[in-house]
């Protein structure tokens, strides 16, 4: 606690407020326009045109300036539209509104109403009770800022709930209480006011240093993004601080809702031969621009090898250009070319791609050849340095585990359920550990020197207990409470065998962990719902609840007292092809946390042998899979990659397909020969002979492009 605060102190001795001053008065000059065109004596008439997007002349709207026009004040940019609690649907199909509503008029009079009551207990000083207006409660990050534009020495311009909870803890190291978002709000800028080392700090201030400090959104977005065909828009992107991509028939993207009423719009506009799997993927693709948030990475390419530069995001981010000619979505960013480079190895799926997420792997590549001597451009203020692209999924299920101590990662079959939790221990364990690198690619050697390092006693000469801070075991059908916590085994000794009460793996990590409080546990447990759960961990299975963790029981057979110490956490895996989460013991249902791995065809975006496209073949294979067996039994993306790559040549799918992919779904089909042609088609399986039929790789390529129509050529960009 003292280091954090001594970190603390010298983050604000270092924290330069007059290099700031700039962006602070912008933000109030953005305050005051927006007072200016919605004075708040006016609310109460605001027509909903006059606030929300989507219509005609949305562009005047308020939720347009608070989105997109004031970057200064804090973003609430990204996700959907949803968030603004009402507005226009782009396609002419009506508004979106709370389905409680029977119409957008009395929709709109209700979030009026709310509006107008905010502002009066705002300007009473009662803040908090905002949080109990029902007609604002969807749109907590949209009340927030609409709140400090008005009343700005009220609250502190950060709109979301988890970046005012980690904030929270860093300026007081306990776990922050849950509160509603306001009065979350109202306890972080008075915990502020509270401590001298900000006095006479005003809130925006405090905003953007506590980003600059502890941006809760380290490991950014990096992003591909070409820059038309050929590169051949590189000089107006380089010269007007944007990237640029084509689909111009389709029009400003912040009159979309989300990505599925941009779909629907798409695909009017660009069929791509019909092919439904491809539109959504383009789509995807296009949609990714709105996301983008200051701080993201651009990677400017031509071709499949060439790195122009990579561009930092700065606001306004998305921007629609309509007085250019042609490819007028764009996003505005800070170009350094000193990142300019010819890859080692061509990436194959950039020549099929506009915009592409970009793997950690593949970054490190590229920062690493940046011009030798040259110093990379900084980020604007507020962000900090990307070491490589973010993973949601290590970040859910570092959330999911400091919930309930424990969670499970289930999905079907191929779906990367142990390469995750494997991915994860490494993350998370190996941080603050001298010599071990947290983002060693999976795989690789110094993979598995990581994981070796981790799964090794730390302190070998004080722990009672010989395990590291990472255990795995996997359990199956004879696996049980002997093993797991303690039981009579039989050990050698001079008159030959006899039994001694011995721990099992897990009490042994506990008694580890009790030794080291401050060094997290892990024990990952491989195909959880194999093994009798109930039987193995017996009566600790209440132990593992958080408020329960460190109360005492007798052990039957040792009668030794045991606890479940704080810093003991388990992270499992099940596959739901062999048992459904909805079989498994409702006690353990109640304890863990589950957090679902689906089929990520994002993996294979881009990807392809001969003509046919990965992601596409996967997407339409799994729709036939859903109709015909249901969700649970889909083919995970896993199968058609390899060292977490895609397949690249025809011997290599092929092999993949006869190998794995069939077999699965003949085990799903159980011999109906009929189901499983209808799965991956009648030109690979030979209903009437009950077999498959013997093919090349050149004619099983060729039969899974029929079957499934995803033709390279549908890929080509815009």
């Amino acid at each position: 606690m003292d280091s954090k605060r001594d970190e603390l102190d010298q983050a604000i001795r270092t924290f330069d407020r007059d290099a700031l001053a700039a962006r602070v008065e912008d933000a109030a000059r953005q305050a005051e326009q927006i007072n200016a065109e919605f004075p708040l004596d006016e609310w109460p008439n605001l027509t909903l045109d006059r606030y929300a997007l989507g219509h005609a002349g949305y562009k005047s709207s308020f939720c347009y300036r608070l989105e997109f026009k004031s970057p200064e004040l804090g973003s609430i940019s990204g996700g959907s539209s949803r968030k603004l609690l009402i507005y226009a649907k782009s396609d002419g199909s009506g508004w979106y509104f709370d389905q409680a509503y029977l119409d957008q008029e009395r929709a709109w009079d209700d979030v009026r109403t709310g509006f107008v009551r905010a502002f009066e207990l705002a300007g009473q000083g009662n803040i908090a009770e905002v949080d109990d207006i029902t007609a604002l409660r969807t749109g907590p990050a949209l009340t927030a800022k609409t709140l400090y534009v008005y009343f700005p020495d009220e609250l502190l311009p950060i709109y979301s709930q988890a970046h005012v909870q980690h904030f929270t803890e860093l300026l007081r190291p306990t776990k922050a209480p849950a509160l509603t978002p306001l009065t979350a709000n109202r306890r972080l800028l008075t915990l502020v006011r509270e401590d001298e080392r900000f006095a006479g700090w005003s809130p925006m201030e405090v905003m953007l240093f506590l980003y600059g400090w502890a941006d809760p959104r380290a490991g950014r977005a990096v992003m591909k993004i070409a820059p038309g065909e050929g590169a051949r828009f590189w000089q107006d992107c380089r010269d007007g601080g944007f990237i640029c991509v084509g689909w111009d028939s389709i029009e400003d993207l912040t009159a979309f809702g989300s990505e599925e009423e941009l779909r629907a719009v798409f695909a009017a506009h660009y069929p791509y031969n019909g092919s439904a799997a491809t539109v959504t993927t383009k789509a995807r693709e296009l949609w990714r621009l709105t996301q983008l948030e200051p701080g993201d990475r651009v990677v400017a390419n031509e071709g499949v090898s060439k790195v122009l530069a990579v561009g930092t995001v700065i606001e306004p981010g998305y921007v629609y250009r309509p007085e250019r000619p042609e490819f007028k979505h764009t996003v505005a960013v800070t170009w350094d070319e000193s990142y300019a480079q010819t890859l080692i190895e061509p990436v194959r799926r950039w020549g099929v791609t506009t915009v592409a997420p970009v793997s950690a792997t593949l970054w490190r590549q590229i920062r690493a050849g940046v011009s030798a001597g040259t110093p990379t451009a900084e980020g604007p203020v507020g962000t900090t340095e990307v070491e490589a692209p973010s993973d949601r999924h290590l970040r859910l299920v570092t959330e999911a585990l400091e919930r309930k101590g424990q969670a499970i990662l289930f999905g079907p079959p191929g779906t990367g359920k142990t390469h995750l939790a494997l991915r994860f221990a490494v993350w998370w364990l190996a941080h603050g550990r001298a010599g071990l690198d947290p983002l060693a690619e999976f795989g690789t050697s110094e993979f598995r020197r990581v994981l070796a390092a981790l799964s090794a006693p730390s302190r070998p000469a004080e722990t009672r207990e010989k395990v590291g801070q990472l255990t795995q075991v996997t359990f199956h059908p004879s696996y049980g409470y002997e093993d797991f916590i303690e039981g009579f085994k039989p050990v050698k000794s001079d008159d030959g065998l006899r039994l001694e009460l011995l721990p099992g793996i897990f009490k042994r990590v506990c008694r580890a962990a009790a030794d080291e409080p401050d060094r997290a546990y892990l024990v990952v447990i491989d195909e959880i719902n194999r093994g009798n759960v109930s039987k193995i961990f017996g009566e600790l299975i209440t132990l593992l609840e958080v408020d329960k963790r460190g109360i005492e029981v007798r052990l039957p057979q040792s009668t030794e007292a045991f606890a479940v110490p704080g810093n003991v956490y388990l992270l499992g895996t099940m596959n739901t092809a062999d048992r459904s989460i909805r079989l498994l013991d409702a006690a353990l249902r109640r304890r863990f946390a589950f957090y679902e791995l689906l089929p990520d065809v994002e993996l294979l975006e881009g990807a392809y042998v001969g003509r046919l496209h990965l992601d596409n073949l996967l997407n339409s294979l799994n729709s036939r899979v859903r109709a015909e067996l249901g969700r649970e039994r889909q083919v995970g993306h896993a199968f058609l990659l390899r060292d977490g790559r895609p397949l690249a040549t025809e011997a290599d799918l092929c092999a993949a397909i006869r190998g794995d992919v069939i077999p699965l779904l003949q085990e799903y089909a159980y011999d109906d020969y009929g189901l499983l042609a209808r799965l991956i088609g009648a030109q690979v399986v030979d209903v009437e002979q009950q077999r498959l039929h013997e093919l090349t790789d050149d004619e099983m390529v060729e039969a899974l492009s029929a079957e499934f129509q995803v033709g390279l050529a549908d890929q080509l960009p815009a």
